[in-house]
């Protein structure tokens, strides 16, 4: 039969959220004319903020403004849609004034049907190249959420640095995932030296299709991401990647393929947690 196909976004966000969305809903229109049932959109999707300060400030919680126009687009376009990283305004904000990096899943209905909150924050300090520390300003989310069954299969979430934690695909593996997303925002630096290897190493070793949308470009005077949006097959395969720029990927979902991997190399079974303990 017909397999599923879903779209994988690249975009350029910055901190002009309207230009953003209608940027983001433009993909996502074209993802649904082509016939992609779930549509992709990387970590900063609402915005990326040239400081702290504009980022706390451009922040919304999941029942703002934003949030029900992409349900509306949803509705509107009668695809899922997995948000990849929405600067979220928690009920902890009057206090904390810490905003969380939340992906959102929706469903056709517009539904929200799932909500991970990064649970690894990206402090890294390359010397005279990237300076992160997203702990200043974001509160690490507390729990792995269980996959969410999608028209494509199995959809377990992630975000971005959660890439180089094999602990967390392992986990959603070991919960019934088909498919892992790491909607990310790489920087150049270390995207060209990890992203791809740490990929494709999370499709093989837990036998999913791993699917990345990402920031591209200059979001403003002091980022420049990586891009490089892909589709990983179970079998390691890069499947489908997006060109230079904004724009779409697409990839059919052969779920016979994966569960053929599977019963072919049952590294699954052959774990040893009586070795090493349970993810």
């Amino acid at each position: 039969g017909l397999k599923p196909l879903v779209a994988v976004g690249q975009v350029t966000s910055t901190p002009d959220k309207e230009l953003n969305f209608a940027a983001c809903a433009g993909l996502v229109r074209e993802a649904a004319h082509r016939g992609a049932c779930l549509v992709f959109l990387p970590e900063g999707f609402d915005y990326i903020g040239s400081d702290t300060a504009q980022t706390l400030n451009l922040a919304e919680g999941l029942d703002g403004d934003l949030m029900g126009r992409y349900a509306e687009l949803a509705r509107d376009c009668g695809v899922w849609l997995s948000l990849g990283g929405f600067h979220e305004r928690g009920q902890d904000w009057p206090t904390t004034r810490r905003i969380y990096n939340c992906h959102a899943l929706l469903d056709p209905a517009g539904c929200l049907v799932a909500a991970y909150r990064k649970t690894h924050l990206c402090d890294v300090e390359l010397e005279g190249r990237v300076t992160m520390k997203e702990s200043s300003f974001t509160n690490p989310g507390t729990e792995i959420v269980a996959p969410v069954s999608t028209p494509a299969g199995k959809l377990g979430l992630s975000i971005c640095y959660d890439l180089r934690f094999p602990e967390i695909s392992l986990a959603l593996r070991r919960a019934g995932a088909e498919i892992l997303t790491y909607p990310s925002a790489f920087t150049v630096p270390t995207g060209s030296a990890h992203w791809e290897v740490l990929l494709r190493a999370r499709a093989i070793e837990s036998q999913c299709y791993v699917v990345a949308a990402a920031q591209t470009g200059k979001n403003h005077e002091r980022r420049t991401s990586y891009g490089h949006a892909l589709v990983v097959d179970p079998w390691g395969a890069v499947v489908a990647q997006c060109r230079e720029g904004p724009g779409l990927c697409y990839a059919e979902i052969d779920l016979d393929y994966l569960h053929r991997i599977r019963r072919e190399i049952p590294v699954h079974g052959h774990r040893r947690p009586d070795l090493y303990g349970t993810v």
